[in-house]
């Protein structure tokens, strides 16, 4: 519960602060370390996806060659990119939907294609940078349906059903649920209730982004959890990463067409 003070951090499966409770890869859940309940090969989702009236709420973009996924080029064209873009975001999205809640939403910048499934909430992303955006996001969600909040990005297509589940979940007990990714940013970021001047003003440099959001809540002293750290798509090398972490997403398949035709 909120408070005041330096915040509380998990103690459970994911605690805050030792590296082997955070690993790097694939997810990693319970309490035997090496061994994931949830892997990339399980197709089991949780029976309950959280707290009552709890929502899911992908951030992303339309998948416009030469607007998104430009971090990849080089060495992939524009419409590479874009494409990988667009594989992650549809991967990440039919991961959304198999999480039973009583929301589905996408907080989207531009226009939605076939990739958007059925029963998703439209959010037109509103802000003039990422942390405005990010802040309105979860207003506009609690907004039309208060209750908790799970928001994920794009850049993390090896993310299951179950990882989300258990995300929402922890907002049961926790005021807040954090999942660092490798480079510095975060991955997954999931409150009980908005709380904006958390969300702004934060740097964009991502070596120190996650870093600061995540001292910023223990500051406000609201309790956190922390989900395992996953290696977000910044990179090639990142993507041939997460391709290898989950080889039967639309993501892999469609970095393996592109590897084979270069």
């Amino acid at each position: 519960m909120s408070g005041t003070g330096n915040g509380r951090y998990g103690t459970g499966p994911f605690p805050h602060g030792r590296d082997e409770r955070a690993p790097d890869g694939p997810f990693r859940g319970g309490t035997s370390p090496g061994r994931s309940p949830w892997g990339e090969s399980s197709r089991h989702v949780p029976s309950q996806g959280g707290p009552p009236g709890g929502q899911v709420v992908v951030i992303g973009g339309e998948p416009v060659p030469g607007k998104i996924g430009t971090r990849l080029i080089p060495p992939f064209t524009e419409g590479e990119a874009a494409a990988l873009a667009a594989a992650a975001l549809e991967d990440t999205l039919r991961a959304v939907a198999r999480v039973p809640v009583a929301r589905h939403a996408l907080a989207l910048d531009g226009a939605p294609g076939p990739w958007l499934p059925h029963g998703f909430t439209l959010l037109p992303q509103r802000g003039n940078g990422p942390d405005e955006r990010l802040a309105a996001a979860f207003d506009d969600a609690h907004r039309l349906l208060p209750g908790p909040v799970v928001l994920i990005g794009t850049d993390t297509p090896q993310v299951t059903p179950d990882m989300l589940g258990y995300a929402l979940s922890l907002l049961g007990a926790y005021d807040a649920v954090f999942g660092p990714a490798t480079g510095g940013g975060f991955w997954l970021l999931g409150l009980r209730a908005p709380h904006p001047g958390l969300l702004l003003g934060a740097p964009t440099p991502e070596p120190v982004t996650g870093e600061v959001r995540l001292r910023r809540l223990g500051e406000a002293g609201l309790s956190v959890a922390l989900m395992p750290r996953l290696t977000d798509v910044d990179t090639a090398a990142d993507a041939f990463a997460v391709a290898a972490q989950a080889p039967r997403s639309l993501f892999a398949a469609t970095l393996a067409r592109m590897s084979a035709l270069r």
